[in-house]
């Protein structure tokens, strides 16, 4: 979850312009962001090995 101060910050970087489709993707993507980094302080990562692992699963 994103908090409304956050949320605000981003979206005040978004053009003046663009459409609900764009507004959605970029919201979309701000909260996968925050999740993500959200993650990374608490430790919740894997390694570029595992990353790669998983990759290779990927694209069997």
């Amino acid at each position: 979850m994103i908090t409304k101060e956050k949320l605000i910050k981003h979206v005040n970087k978004f053009p003046a312009k663009l459409s609900i489709d764009e507004l959605i993707d970029r919201l979309i993507f701000v909260e996968k962001l925050e999740k993500r980094i959200e993650q990374s302080k608490k430790n919740e990562t894997i390694t570029e090995q595992e990353l790669e692992n998983e990759m290779k699963e990927w694209f069997k």
